[in-house]
């Protein structure tokens, strides 16, 4: 059943947290809509601005539509992730998304506000939710690179003057994640006497927090046994301050990582023990498994593992 995040949110707000994750190929997608039935966990399904000109927004959603009716009985939210207006625009007239994102968090704030406003005016009449970004992520995704000098934390005397000109749906925050492996290098964590303001201003409304991948120190170590170059010092969130923010109002939190690195080292190490083997669909099958396995980890650790049946 394909809902809104709006809608999701609603039912999670405190007490368990929506986890949206990142697609770009068919296996990702399987695995995802496969652990999501399995374990009745309500999801988000992601698409990037660079997976849609990789893959194709037509092959993209798809992929979504076909494993929706392979697995009837999940519960999801379509979403674009760090959208472009181009992208954003594309995805309101498709019909097939449920929200959408517009990231103009390094303009000005009133020019955030005019961007923001603008995509609501067209995603609202459409019963499409929108998600709003403020404040500024350091680290890397996709075609996203910002130097961590230049990383910007939210105000949170910003935020109920921002949500109360936009009227969006829930906001994207900056309070210590980054994106790609490397977001706690420095060995600092999440701020979360930023995230106690922030819930003081806007009580009761959607946090969003991208960048929240946990880094599993060991599948670094497995890729680079496998010939990969990851530096050492690649950090993600814990559990344990995923499962503290979660209560500060964070409703949504933001998978890509975690995947990508469970990708390289099935592949890697696949290729490098099996010598003279070229058949891709070998190691494609066997991270369609493990991504199960990753996925039902997070719906754990999130909390809505089992919760499919209070939007039902």
């Amino acid at each position: 059943m394909r809902v809104s995040a709006k809608y999701l949110f609603e039912k999670a707000y405190g007490k368990f947290c929506i986890p949206a994750i990142n697609i770009s190929n068919p296996e990702q997608v399987h695995g995802l809509f496969s652990a999501a039935q399995k374990f009745q966990a309500p999801f988000i399904v992601q698409t990037t601005p660079a997976a849609r000109e990789y893959a194709h927004p037509t092959m993209l959603l798809n992929y979504i539509k076909a494993a929706a009716k392979i697995y009837p009985d999940v519960v999801y939210a379509v979403h674009i992730d760090h959208g472009f207006e181009s992208h954003i625009y594309d995805a309101i007239n498709s019909g097939e998304y449920t929200s959408v994102m517009i990231d103009a968090s390094h303009d000005t704030i009133e020019k955030n506000i005019e961007r923001t406003k603008a995509i609501i005016a067209l995603a609202h009449p459409k019963n499409i939710s929108v998600e709003a970004e403020l404040g500024v992520l350091s680290g890397v995704e996709d075609d996203l690179d910002i130097d961590e000098e230049n990383a910007l934390y939210t105000d949170p005397s910003d935020v109920e003057y921002f949500v109360k000109k936009t009227n969006c749906d829930s906001l994207a925050v900056a309070v210590g994640t980054s994106h790609g492996a490397y977001k706690f290098s420095g060995g600092k964590g999440l701020r979360f006497d930023l995230l106690e303001e922030i819930q003081i201003k806007l009580p009761k409304f959607p946090i969003v927090l991208h960048g929240a991948s946990t880094v599993d120190l060991e599948e670094v170590k497995r890729i680079n046994n496998a010939g990969g170059g990851l530096q050492n010092n690649a950090k993600g969130v814990s559990e344990d301050e995923v499962k503290r923010a979660i209560s500060y109002g964070v409703c949504k939190l933001n998978i890509a990582t975690d995947l990508r690195l469970l990708w390289l080292r099935i592949f890697r190490e696949f290729f490098r023990d099996h010598n003279g083997e070229w058949d891709h669909l070998k190691p494609g099958k066997q991270y369609m498994q493990e991504i199960e396995h990753l996925l039902e980890q997070k719906f754990k650790m999130l909390g809505n593992k089992g919760k499919a049946h209070l939007y039902k």
